[in-house]
């Protein structure tokens, strides 16, 4: 072939800077691009070979090398596979044919896996030029009789091309590199940006310096191939030690005979794993594989609880290994990584079009190639067809969910407590999640114990005693909003019946310790939901579920807690102790109840409403009370309930006169606001000075 100098076909003035300024948005990725044109040269030419239509050499070993060459400023990046004559590099290099930088984005912006734009030496061949001031091109063709041919751009609008000296089939490109990118052609840095892309490439990838210090290695000659370079054959003496035989006498004993060791060139050991796990079918994975797996891709040295496989050929084409990491504490960071390939090759972490915004806290890989990618392979075209792969994971992570639920009901509840943040924040996000995952939702009680709603929300069908003598276990009470067990008919004509069922919950197992002892002495039940996004959760199961409505085991006194007593005398009671309290405490806002409770160890207790407590949570989630907000700012929604059944409160009925009743007053307040929250510093300051003053007049008696 004569030389030949020409023009590109392009009609805009320049297609180089449309392709550094927008084609990609991080300029390591010409690397991506550059291997992944070379593994699919060498896809097509094997795919030929079983067609017939051409024959690989018997030695044929598909691979990519990389050399770098910091001194020169360049780097080169060889494929064997299918090549090029004059006229496809004619064809897929010069032709290709813009009407200015518009035309351009429009043309190509639907044709992702095209051949001419990426696959085979078309746009994923002119990143390149984001960091090289001049790109050579050598290749020669698997065809018959083909001639080696050499190209040339140095990033201008004109080319130069001629016959090759290049002797094996495949292709090389050279990339004379920009003083701005000359950070590519360091070996550390190459094999970085290598990692990130191309870590799971289906062909073997090779990196090396050029005009290195040769490394070597030792092996047995019984491990010898025939590509290893022989430097020297080495002979390791026989290793002998003294030791003491049975008779008690010393003697020389050989531990280690004498050996015969080949020094050899080191081999060279390839950047990727050309068969990623997801790629094979579940049955032939062991936990083993999976957890290694997990460890060399996220470098996460913690085990995850447990994965899914997806494996799915219709109506698309999906592979993927998904991850559910352990959280140590509520305080953990839960953002995952979900790593997109697109057959193998890498494409970007966390698309949100592809990947359900919740799953985002998992940890995992997917490899689609049937994702409609745009020109830049690092962004999704946005149509119907990526929402069904959406929808498609969420089914396959709820059916896993269930099904172990269903199934492995010991191991679901083991992992619940790591696993419940997830599952939650779905419900949240996704309809169709909540709607599948709605009964499978595990609530652990004040008894260690896990129930699913279903289970929690089934009514009391016998008395409680007749239950506990048949049985012999505790079954929860459920109760109605109103505080009826459910079952139980109570309601008057005049005043219409809550039918709802009551899920009571706890948010601090120690600060509210003092109402779970009195719910476990009356054989009563409440779950624990102490992660931050519980609150949203319920409220939101709430509003979906209208059978049921939690409330928070110190939201309202139950009527489980409390002793038959006559209506007019506690309601006399009441006005008194509302007068002297409200009188001591400064405070008219505060409700004050008297009660009969069963358990008389209890002086008082402080209930602050469902609804004042979820306002509460939500200012403080929404930092719009600032530090140091607590429920005295709903004071109208705080109730005192004091206990007739206890000695402390009798006293202070029968010493309403005392000169110390405002301190007795102010003390069983704070007792009382001491097992519902923290006190505030002078709060807590009051009590303790108000304490010694109390114990100082015992003392002194």
């Amino acid at each position: 072939m004569a030389e030949k100098h020409g023009t590109l076909s392009i009609n805009s003035d320049n297609i180089f800077p449309v392709i550094k300024k927008w084609l990609y948005s991080d300029h390591d990725i010409f690397y991506r691009e550059l291997i992944s044109n070379g593994c699919d040269a060498i896809t097509k030419l094997k795919k030929l070979d079983m067609l017939g239509e051409y024959e690989l050499p018997e030695d044929y070993k598909p691979k990519i090398e990389i050399e770098v060459d910091p001194d020169a400023k360049k780097l080169t990046i060889t494929d064997n596979g299918l090549g090029m004559t004059a006229e496809e590099v004619e064809e897929y290099i010069n032709q290709i044919a813009f009407s200015g930088a518009n035309d351009f984005l429009e043309k190509y912006k639907d044709k992702a896996n095209d051949d001419q734009i990426i696959g085979h030496f078309g746009l994923g061949f002119y990143s390149a030029f984001m960091v090289a001031d001049e790109v050579h091109i050598d290749s020669l063709s698997f065809q018959k009789g083909a001639s080696a041919v050499h190209w040339e751009c140095d990033g201008g609008t004109e080319f130069f091309m001629a016959d090759g000296i290049k002797e094996e089939v495949g292709t090389t490109i050279t990339l004379f590199l920009n003083e701005d990118c000359l950070e590519f052609a360091n070996e550390y840095r190459a094999r970085e940006v290598i990692e990130k892309y191309c870590s799971f490439m289906p062909v073997e990838i090779f990196l090396k310096k050029a005009n290195a210090e040769p490394q070597y290695e030792t092996i047995d000659p019984a491990d010898k191939l025939d590509t290893d370079t022989v430097v020297e054959t080495i002979i390791e003496e026989a290793k002998t030690e003294e030791k003491e035989n049975e008779n008690g006498e010393k003697e020389i004993v050989e531990v280690s005979p004498k050996k015969e060791k080949l020094k050899i060139v080191k081999r060279p050991v390839p950047l990727n794993d050309t068969t990623p796990l997801w790629g094979k079918t579940p049955k032939d994975c062991t936990d083993d594989d999976y957890k290694a797996f997990y460890r060399k891709v996220f470098m996460d040295y913690k085990e995850p609880l447990f994965w899914i496989h997806l494996n799915m050929d219709y109506p698309f084409n999906l592979k993927g290994i998904l991850y559910f990491p352990k959280i140590n504490t509520e305080y953990d960071s839960i953002e995952g990584t979900i790593k997109l390939y697109n057959n193998q090759v890498f494409v970007a972490d966390n698309i949100k079009e592809v990947i359900p915004e919740f799953l985002m806290l998992l940890k995992g890989v997917i490899d689609c190639p049937d994702l409609p990618l745009n020109v830049s392979r690092s962004a999704l075209q946005n149509d119907g067809f990526v929402k069904k792969i959406s929808d498609y994971i969420t089914k396959k992570v709820a059916d896993k969910l269930i099904g172990m639920c269903k199934t492995e009901k010991e191991s679901y509840e083991k992992y619940w407590d790591d696993i419940s943040p997830f599952i939650k924040f779905g419900c949240l996000k996704d309809e169709k999640f909540c709607d599948k995952m709605n009964d499978y939702i595990l609530f652990k009680d004040i008894n260690d114990k896990y129930l699913t709603l279903p289970e929690w929300i089934k009514p009391v069908e016998k008395p409680q005693d007749q239950e506990d003598e048949a049985s012999g276990e505790e079954t929860p009470i459920v109760e109605n909003a109103d505080g009826t067990q459910a079952g139980e008919d109570t309601a008057s004509e005049e005043e219409p019946k809550d039918d709802r069922s009551v899920i009571y919950y706890v948010t601090d197992i120690n600060q509210q310790g003092q109402y779970i002892k009195m719910f476990k002495e009356q054989n009563m039940n409440a779950v624990i939901l102490n992660h931050n996004i519980d609150t949203s959760f319920i409220s939101q199961l709430e509003r979906r579920n209208e059978t049921y409505k939690f409330m928070r085991i110190d939201a309202d006194l139950t009527e489980s807690l409390k002793e038959e007593g006559s209506e007019e005398e506690l309601k006399a009671v009441t006005e008194t102790l509302s007068e002297l309290f409200k009188k001591a405490l400064n405070n008219d806002k505060l409700t004050i109840k008297a009660e009969k409770l069963k358990d008389s160890n209890i002086s008082a207790v402080i209930t602050l409403s469902e609804e004042g407590r979820r306002m509460q949570d939500m200012m403080k989630m929404y930092a719009m009370g600032g530090m140091g907000m607590d429920a005295s700012m709903f004071g109208a929604d705080q109730t005192l309930t004091l206990n007739t059944n206890h000695e402390l409160v009798t006293y202070i009925l029968d010493h309403k006169d005392s000169e110390y009743i405002n301190d007795f007053c102010e003390q069983l307040y704070d007792l009382a606001m001491l097992s519902n929250q923290p006190l505030s510093p002078d709060a807590m300051a009051k009590f303790v000075a108000r304490s010694n003053k109390i114990m100082m007049l015992l003392a002194n008696q």
